[in-house]
């Protein structure tokens, strides 16, 4: 048991202050908070199969061992990076004989689930439904598109949110004043701007305060009465850059260049720069970046301002030619262009609802008088007979069908009026 608690005490601090109870886990009132669903269940003893979803530090694990703490069950814990069908195989059979030999139930907690492939995922299927154990997952990426959905559909899926300022500034003064398990041995005391600038960059994650927090405290020099004062430049040493809740393949990736759109879209010259920053910040690939400016630019603006295609366009083509850092700029610029343009979306619906009445069978045979009378023999078979030649009416137009005769009098395209009276 010393052993142990040396061990523990040789931990990170994140891993020291993990909550021991529901009381202490922070950040989640909505799902464990007194009353709730989801703790009577724990309570109860009786949590059933869920996938906890949420992004890094916001207490997943924490969370499934308190689950199994609270329901008396076995806990295994298995990661799907480095797990297989044996892994799975072997923990089955060990539960079949605990609930056989002991009635001991299993409760089985896969980190990162959504990197089982499906036939591992297939082969938990039969035991989660059977009750034989009882499934935790945790996941950084939406299990409605990373989890094949028969698993899904046999669990509940909760999902677990970046704890808020307040949170963070409350697990800062936890470890500061805990003796046991936090910091308050070294007598620390944090100046409001560390704490602040810990908060910020920490972005909601619980770990990642932590951990700075503890960097900056180990390298404070204590004062002649052994205080050791963490100040902004040594929280600024400890945590540098901002923790990136992104993944090019996740949620932060598809939540962002979404906003991103809608900023654009929403004429927000402001927002949609903000949200450039953070995908070019985390690395985001610009030829992705530059393809959204594209559609964007025909999408919702179209002929409203002719020129933004052929600006994005332009955009993209130089920001691939200079690569970052330098093709921030053109990308910058299209973004602000684009998002200060006057909008119109007409030819976007136009050809949607056009192609929507071809996948329907509509559109008959091309009209006599608009098919090709260009080649020998056509005229003696009627092609092009009483067609009406634009140019030899005033202004250049002439009304007469030019639609199948299924489709006669059909409007796709509704342009509206501009900010400059001309339509679009």
């Amino acid at each position: 048991m010393a052993g142990h608690r040396e061990l523990e005490s040789q931990a990170p601090l994140a891993a020291r202050m993990r909550p021991r109870t529901l009381d202490e886990f922070l950040g989640q009132e909505s799902l464990v908070g007194a009353g709730k669903a989801l703790r009577r269940a724990i309570e109860a003893g009786n949590p059933g199969s869920m996938i906890l979803y949420g992004p890094p530090g916001t207490g997943k694990t924490t969370l499934a061992r308190l689950i199994a703490q609270g329901s008396r069950a076995h806990f295994e814990q298995l990661n799907a990076v480095t797990a297989g069908v044996a892994d799975l195989r072997r923990v089955v059979g060990e539960a079949q004989e605990r609930l056989r030999l002991y009635r001991v139930r299993t409760i089985l907690f896969i980190d990162e689930i959504h990197r089982f492939n499906k036939t591992q995922q297939d082969a938990l299927l039969p035991h989660v439904e059977s009750g034989l154990v009882t499934l935790i997952g945790a996941t950084t990426q939406n299990p409605y598109i990373d989890c094949i959905p028969a698993l899904v559909s046999r669990v509940r899926v909760f999902q677990l949110n970046p704890l808020s300022d307040a949170g963070l500034r409350q697990l800062i003064e936890r470890a500061l004043t805990d003796g046991e398990r936090g910091l308050a041995r070294l007598s620390p005391a944090i100046e409001p701007e560390a704490a602040d600038y810990l908060i910020r960059l920490a972005d909601g994650d619980a770990r990642a305060v932590l951990n700075g927090l503890e960097s900056a405290v180990l390298n404070a020099e204590p004062d002649p009465s052994g205080r050791r004062a963490v100040t902004l430049p040594l929280a600024q040493e400890a945590l540098q850059r901002r923790v990136a809740r992104y993944d090019r393949d996740g949620d932060a990736h598809y939540d962002t260049i979404s906003a991103f759109i809608k900023s654009v879209r929403g004429s927000d010259p402001d927002a949609a720069i903000h949200w450039l920053a953070r995908m070019i910040h985390a690395g985001e690939d610009l030829r992705f970046i530059a393809r959204r400016l594209v559609i964007l630019a025909a999408e919702d603006i179209g002929n409203a301002d002719p020129q933004a295609l052929p600006l994005a366009v332009a955009a993209a083509q130089a920001a691939e030619m200079v690569g970052f850092p330098e093709a921030r700029i053109p990308l910058a610029q299209a973004t602000t262009y684009l998002a200060c343009a006057p909008k119109s979306n007409a030819a976007y619906v136009a050809i949607n609802e056009a192609l929507a009445d071809v996948e329907k069978g509509m559109g008959g045979a091309v009209p006599n008088h608009l098919r090709d009378s260009s080649y020998r023999g056509a005229e003696q078979m009627g092609r092009g007979a009483g067609y009406l030649y634009p140019h030899d009416f005033a202004g250049g137009k002439v009304d007469q069908q030019y639609l199948p005769d299924d489709l006669a009098g059909r409007c796709y395209y509704r342009p509206v009026a501009s900010k400059t009276g001309t339509k679009a």
